[in-house]
This record gives C-alpha cells, structure tokens and sequence, in this order.
C-alpha cells in the first residue's frame, strides 16, 4: 500500500509540476502540445494532453479522481497500472485525434475516465470477488460519471471522456488483472 501511495504522488506531482511549470514559465503555452485533432502536431497531445491543464481548478479536478482511480487501478499492481494506462492514453488518444471536435483537447480526465471504465469492465470480463467488490464501490460512489460522456458544456472534451472510458473497457478485456501477492 506504501509503495501504491509513493507511485501516486509521484505521478499527481508530475501533473502538478507540469501544470505550474507550464503556467509561470510559458503562460500556458504548452497548452498548445495538447490534442489537435486531425493534425501532424495533434498527434504529439496524444502523449501530452494528460499532464497539459487549463486552470489550477482544471488540475486539482483532475488529481482527485487520478487518486481515486489511480489507487484502485494500482491495488492490481505497478505493472498493471502501467499497461493499462498506456493502453487508455494511446487509444483514448487517438479516438480523440480522430473524431474530435476541431478544439485543443488536453487534461488527463480521459486517463481518469479509462480507470473509471477499467474498474467496472474489469468485474464483466475477469469475474472475482475483488473485481466485483470494486466495481460495486464505483457505482455507488462514481456511476455519475457515466453522464460525463455526454456532450453537455462546451469547453469540456466530452470525446475524451468517452474515448478514454472506451479504451478502458478494451484494456479491461486485453489485459487480466493480478491480485498482489502479499
């Protein structure tokens, strides 16, 4: 649990370095690295849209549920975490680059949003006692954000969310979680 908390606030501080450094020495222009859809440069946000926030509030939005979610992903273990991780930055990404609106689209509530959808596809596809229990907390506590992937305001990238839930789900089915040995 220890080295859980230790990889979480390692990870919230690289949002939050990214975020002030971003902020005070470039005025936010990094902003620019986010998605782009459908554009060479938009390719590199794909990497770079979850540390790229547009406001502190944007950024501690997006620590809490990393917190939540982060955790829950990484009671699998590092490795696991990690995968799927990758798996929902890359594919959320490019669902985004795709088929997004001609907007930058930065943040990591598409990241978030995959842990969300992990936790629940993980109880459909590798059924066991944790999966369930955790999917059965998730919806009690976080199954509004299932309206998230709705378009609903206009400065929020309702495709992120629902590309990064999507990717989430794939990786619940590609990837078999482990529970840690103790």
């Amino acid at each position: 649990m220890i080295g859980n908390i230790r990889w979480l606030l390692w990870l919230n501080g690289s949002l939050a370095l990214v975020f002030f450094i971003n902020a005070f020495l470039f005025g936010g222009a990094l902003n620019g690295f986010g998605i782009y859809p459908r554009t060479q440069t938009g390719l590199i946000g794909i990497a770079a849209s979850p540390w790229l926030h547009g406001s502190i509030e944007h950024l501690i939005n997006n620590l809490i549920g990393m917190s939540i979610f982060a955790l829950l992903t990484l009671s699998y273990g590092k490795r696991y975490f990690l995968s799927a991780s990758a798996i929902i930055i890359l594919i959320g990404g490019l669902g985004v680059w795709l088929f997004g609106r001609p907007n930058i689209h930065i943040g990591a509530s598409g990241w978030i949003f995959g842990l969300w959808a992990l936790a629940l596809g993980n109880a459909w596809f590798h059924r066991s006692l944790k999966t369930l229990l955790i999917a059965i907390v998730v919806i009690i506590f976080w199954g509004g954000m299932a309206l998230g992937v709705l378009p609903s305001d206009p400065r929020i990238s309702f495709e992120a969310h629902f590309f990064g839930a999507a990717a989430g789900l794939l990786a619940a089915a590609a990837l078999k979680p482990r529970s840690r040995k103790r």
